[in-house]
């Protein structure tokens, strides 16, 4: 059942905190951003891939960014944003940008705690990843076009799945950088999980031992 062992081992590591991985900060990397990292059972449609780790029935909620905003384009996130004056911190402003994105009923959300910092030196924010268990699931949805293109379920199972794992390369200045990706099936195809997303997804999977021996030699570009 995925209300047992999967939410005590989530609410361990939301007490104990996450070491993050060395990231350059930017020059200007100091605007305060929360993402809501929640987790939970969405529907009642199993993952394909079965774990050891976790229940067939396990999700994360992930959303795909629109085309046209000018960071992230297009790309698989948490929901999440800015923290508005008003908040009272990344775990009121994660779960506020969730609603806001999603339409998700925030009664239902259990907020774990915040995992500290992150910088995004290409919109200069220092993100906080807020865990959250999702103790009463309710429908989601994309609320504002402008803002998300798609919200999707992610059973973690098939995250975990090797065969669903990649290292995405990206051409920088000088160098090459890569970093943990995920692929997630759907009906029309897959969607790409990479840069910041994948890397605290990729970082909470092995704090939490769920990780799978996977091929870091499997590359895929990164979907600019």
């Amino acid at each position: 059942m995925t209300d047992g062992g999967a939410r005590a081992q989530l609410a361990d590591l939301a007490s104990r905190g996450v070491v993050w991985p060395t990231m350059p900060t930017g020059r200007h990397a100091t605007r305060p951003a929360a993402v809501l990292v929640l987790f939970g059972a969405l529907d009642d449609r199993p993952a394909d891939h079965a774990s050891r780790a976790v229940a067939a029935d396990l999700d994360v909620l992930l959303v795909g960014r629109a085309a046209s905003l000018s960071h992230h384009p297009g790309q698989v996130a948490f929901p999440g944003g800015r923290l508005d004056p008003g908040d009272a911190g990344p775990a009121q402003a994660a779960l506020r940008e969730a609603v806001e994105e999603t339409g998700l009923d925030p009664d239902g959300v259990e907020i774990l705690g915040p995992l500290g910092e992150l910088p995004l030196s290409v919109s200069d924010h220092l993100v906080v990843p807020v865990l959250a268990w999702w103790s009463r699931p309710s429908s989601v949805a994309v609320v504002d076009h402008d803002e998300s293109a798609t919200v999707f379920r992610a059973p973690v199972a098939d995250l975990l799945d090797p065969a669903n794992r990649r290292t995405a390369t990206l051409p920088r200045i000088g160098r090459r950088h890569a970093g943990p990706a995920f692929l997630v099936p759907h009906d029309a195809g897959q969607h790409v999980v990479w840069g910041f997303t994948a890397l605290v997804l990729d970082r909470l999977f092995d704090e939490l031992g769920w990780t799978e021996p996977w091929d870091r030699r499997r590359t895929i570009p990164a979907p600019l």
